[in-house]
């Protein structure tokens, strides 16, 4: 579905990352973890297109995102749902038009849709939200909303940075399960995140591999966590 290849991303002739080399198959689970500054935004980004390596190369759905053009990877993007670190709203429509945006970008917006958002707001547990303005969510309100818009085009994989760092500990784990209840779905899962606490977590609800970013570059995550 992703692959890296060698990858490298450098900026303004500083190297952040080298030798990248990842397969996301349909179905797995992967936790990306670091510290601060480590690359992890940066990893997501090469994953859906918002860069483009400067070395090594990435396939998104059996293309060369070096060879696509912004159209092409808008629609591969459509396969991609992105929670962001930051999510960000438009503050004067409600809630559940929030949600909705990338069905009305995308041209995809149909009365038959209508459905679809309601079940997507009452799985995420934000009925009671559905004409509220963005300024009126909690932090974990708003990192539900961020990932029900990540999912309202169905997508075949779910990319999440740091979705539970601005949220206790009992949002974190709520956040947690349904992003797993997405893989046993069959969603291919990446979760960005230095909370090792909630990796931890993870471990009996799902069979995830653990990467880490150091000095650069990719490694399998060992034993301690």
């Amino acid at each position: 579905m992703i692959e890296l290849d060698n990858v490298a991303y450098s900026y303004s002739g500083d190297a952040l990352l080298t030798d990248m080399s990842l397969q996301l198959a349909p179905g797995a689970f992967h936790f990306l973890t670091g510290p601060s500054g480590a690359g992890k935004t940066t990893f997501l980004k090469l994953c859906y297109g918002a860069l483009k390596p400067t070395g090594g190369r990435v396939r998104i759905f059996d293309h060369d995102v070096t060879d696509m053009s912004r159209d092409d990877v808008a629609m591969a993007r459509r396969r991609i749902g992105v929670v962001h670190q930051d999510c960000q709203f438009l503050d004067h429509l409600p809630v559940a038009e929030n949600v909705a945006l990338p069905l009305t970008v995308s041209g995809q917006a149909s009365p038959d849709q209508v459905d679809n958002l309601n079940e997507l707001m009452a799985w995420v547990g934000l009925s009671e939200k559905y004409d509220a303005l963005p300024p009126e969510l909690s932090g974990g309100e708003r990192q539900r909303a961020a990932l029900a818009r990540a999912l309202i085009l169905s997508p075949d994989v779910i990319l999440a940075d740091e979705p539970t760092g601005n949220v206790d500990w009992e949002m974190s784990q709520r956040l947690l399960r349904l992003l797993v209840e997405l893989n046993k779905m069959g969603k291919t899962v990446m979760i960005a995140t230095h909370d090792l606490m909630l990796i931890r977590a993870a471990k009996s609800m799902v069979p995830a591999r653990i990467l880490r970013i150091a000095n650069r570059t990719l490694q399998a995550a060992g034993a301690d966590l």
